[in-house]
C-alpha cells in the first residue's frame, strides 16, 4: 500500500486489500472512496468486500467508479457530495491513484 497525501485532509493510494483495512483505520482515516470499476482486473477485491469490512471497523465508504470514459461530471459531483458528508481524514484509491488524484483535483473549484 503506497499512501500519498494530496492535503491534510485526502490522500490516495493504488488498489487496497480487505487486510489493508486494518491498518488504514489505524493510520485514522474515517473515509474510503472507491475510483476503481469492480472487474477492472481479475485479482481485484470487489468495492463490496472492502466496504463490508470498512463497514465492521466503522469507516465510510462510497463508490464512484472512474472507467474508460474518464472522469465525469457525475463523478465529480458525487466526489463533491463525499468530501462535503464523510469523515476526514479520507482516503481515495484505484489502480494508481491517478483516478483518484484526478477526481479530486477538479471537485477544488466546486469547494472552493
Amino acid at each position: 500500500m503506497d499512501i500519498r497525501p494530496i492535503n491534510d485532509e485526502y490522500s490516495v493510494s493504488g488498489q487496497i486489500t480487505v487486510e489493508d483495512l486494518d491498518q488504514i483505520k489505524a493510520l485514522g482515516f474515517k473515509s474510503i472512496v472507491c475510483h476503481r470499476p469492480d472487474f477492472e482486473a481479475p485479482d481485484q477485491p470487489t468495492f463490496d468486500s472492502i466496504a463490508a469490512r470498512a463497514r465492521e471497523l466503522g469507516i465510510e465508504t462510497m463508490h464512484i467508479p472512474v472507467g474508460p470514459m474518464g472522469v465525469t461530471a457525475d463523478a465529480v459531483q458525487k466526489m463533491v457530495d463525499a468530501l462535503d458528508e464523510f469523515q476526514r481524514p479520507m482516503l481515495g484509491y484505484c489502480r494508481s491513484g491517478a483516478r483518484s488524484t484526478a477526481v479530486f483535483q477538479q471537485t477544488q473549484h466546486i469547494r472552493g
